[in-house]
């Protein structure tokens, strides 16, 4: 075929492209704002600031969408949701029995309609009678047609399996075809229905002579399942195709998921005893093969359900309430941890997603699993999400984490340390503060760090003991703390360091600091030792000596107080040559400085 040309060129005309549907975007968004709203409440309940706001923002833009569209319908199928034909809403396939779709669909709701003046507390009351959140204190036995029917909402709209039955007899009306309905001249599945009971009307009036034709129309296909009267639907090559993939689909399902839906409907509706202390006991054994497998967020709605099994439940007997307790208070015995820290060693790179919240629904008598667990991971990222769990169930009881602090595995303790600053409590710091001889020097040098946020003033004579460290950076990173004026420490308890021969071999910025850190920290209590320094005339390690003496007369002069500028006068005249220029230098750098503060 030739090309499609314009009237006054020879350049073929550019397909035009369709521009997007801005209504179905629109439902789109506003189908992703009621999942998060869907999941934010049940994770943290209809009452948390999260799942309010997300609340908020699915009101605020479903009320957008009615003032400009008027109404919203959509189709219901097992796993997805389907507007204006195309698919706007696809539920993950491990977690299906928690889409939106699947509560939807299983209460046997085929089309839900939301329509212009829909008010918060309707919206509100649909997302509560579907995730079985309503007030505890009303009857709420009923499924979610019968709670919706009973509230009478004018603005939200219903079409059930049921009553799409009572008009059809093909084929299973609780899986509806989707393919080309909403593309109808109607408008929704509503129109569709009332067109049908309007025609089944108009022929029962007519009698049996009107009906003579539908039931020849009927025959004539072959089959008998028309003989009740009702009209059929004609089933095109490319339906067939869609219900062949759609069958395909629910059989490729799963089996853990499918397995799950079944135990959790036998749960919900099983009355015989016996069977009930079974099925408890198996869960008890899905408990651990999800464990092993470490399929986290399968296994956060497993103990989800069974949490929630006493409110689903009321008429469990007392003896399946202590069967079900004792199997939720046995989630960290020792083999359950050790399968969870052999999945997560051998896996380095699974997916953690609906770990943490698994973690969280210990108890805190599952502290010391936990950090037995921790001390055995290992990956960091691993680590981190234990250590979040424990900074959260250990921090009324943190006597196991303290104890830890004594184990010889340097990184299990560097994580301990690391939560004891999550809590931000001194009164921890006696512990911390004893792992100052620790053989691991980045446990040492953390340490440090610990005593500096917990105690970030005031006595500095534990900071004083790691200048002696073997590791320069633990040294360092003491003497940086004590060098900010914020710590006190009398001259009595630096005399012994600075007094030996070994203090002379430090190197000259170490020395620097220590002299610096000790005018700091006991003021004019040392000025005696540096005039010593700054007089002392020696004829054995004459050169080490000068050249702490003029360290000192440097100090003395970053740090001019009355006291220090006596000390440099009286090293300007008894000094050596080399000392009496460096008081010289520190004497006129000391006035520079003060001039400076007199003219600002």
């Amino acid at each position: 075929m030739d090309e499609l040309t314009t009237e006054s060129s020879a350049l073929p005309l550019s397909p035009i492209k369709a521009p997007p549907n801005p209504e179905l975007a629109s439902v789109k968004r506003l189908l992703t704002l009621l999942d998060r709203t869907a999941k934010s409440s049940r994770t943290y309940g209809a009452t948390n600031p999260v799942a309010q706001t997300f609340f908020q923002q699915l009101f605020e833009g479903l009320t957008a969408h009615l003032a400009t569209y008027s109404k919203l319908a959509f189709l219901v199928q097992r796993s997805e949701l389907y507007f204006g034909g195309e698919v706007v809403y696809r539920s993950e396939q491990e977690s299906s029995n928690e889409s939106v779709a699947f509560k939807l669909y299983s209460d046997g709701i085929r089309e839900l309609t939301f329509l212009e003046g829909l008010p918060a507390k309707d919206l509100s009351y649909l997302l509560d009678s579907l995730w079985d959140s309503l007030d505890p204190d009303e009857e709420n036995d009923d499924d979610i047609v019968t709670r919706l029917w009973s509230k009478n909402l004018s603005t939200i709209t219903l079409v059930t399996a049921e009553e799409i039955a009572k008009v059809s007899t093909v084929g299973d009306v609780f899986a509806l075809p989707v393919a080309g309905t909403m593309a109808a001249s109607t408008s929704s599945l509503r129109d569709l229905l009332d067109q049908e009971q309007a025609k089944a009307r108009k022929e029962r009036e007519l009698g049996p002579e009107g009906s003579s034709s539908t039931s020849q129309k009927a025959s004539s296909g072959g089959a008998g399942r028309f003989q009740s009267g009702h009209i059929g639907y004609d089933v095109t090559e490319e339906e067939l195709a869609a219900l062949a993939k759609e069958i395909e689909t629910e059989s490729a399902r799963d089996n853990t998921t499918y397995l799950l839906d079944m135990l959790t409907a036998i749960l919900a509706s099983e009355k015989s005893p016996a069977i009930l202390a079974k099925l408890i006991d198996l869960w008890g054994n899905v408990i651990d093969s999800l464990t092993a497998q470490g399929k986290w967020s399968l296994l956060d709605s497993v103990l989800g359900l069974l949490h929630a099994t006493a409110k689903i439940r009321p008429d469990l007997s007392e003896s399946h309430t202590v069967q079900l307790a004792a199997l939720l208070d046995n989630l960290a015995r020792p083999e359950r941890m050790r399968m969870i820290e052999t999945y997560l060693n051998r896996t380095p790179g699974a997916s953690m997603e609906g770990l943490p919240p698994v973690l969280l629904a210990l108890t805190p008598r599952a502290v010391p699993a936990l950090c037995a667990l921790l001390a055995t991971l290992e990956a960091t990222a691993h680590q981190a999400i234990v250590m979040e769990a424990l900074a959260i169930l250990a921090k009324d009881q943190p006597d196991h984490v303290l104890r830890g602090l004594s184990d010889r595995r340097p990184r299990y303790v560097k994580n301990l340390l690391t939560i004891l600053l999550k809590w931000n409590n001194p009164r921890f710091l006696d512990s911390i503060e004893k792992l100052v001889r620790y053989p691991d020097a980045q446990v040492r040098k953390e340490v440090v760090r610990a005593i500096g946020i917990l105690r970030p003033n005031g006595n500095g004579i534990k900071l004083v003991s790691f200048v002696n460290d073997a590791e320069e950076p633990v040294r360092l990173a003491a003497l940086k703390l004590l060098m900010s004026s914020q710590y006190k420490v009398p001259y009595s308890t630096w005399s012994p360091l600075v007094s030996t021969d070994s203090f002379m071999d430090r190197a000259l910025s170490e020395k620097r600091a220590i002299l610096l850190a000790m005018r700091a920290t006991s003021g004019d209590e040392v000025i005696p030792h540096f005039e010593s320094l700054l007089t002392e005339r020696s004829w054995t390690n004459r050169k080490k000596k000068e050249e702490l003496a003029m360290l000192a007369a440097e100090v003395l002069g970053r740090l001019a107080t009355p006291a220090g500028l006596a000390t440099l006068e009286l090293g300007q005249k008894k000094g050596g040559n080399a000392v009496r220029q460096a008081c010289s230098t520190a004497l006129a750098q000391a006035q520079r400085q003060q001039l400076k503060q007199a003219a600002s």
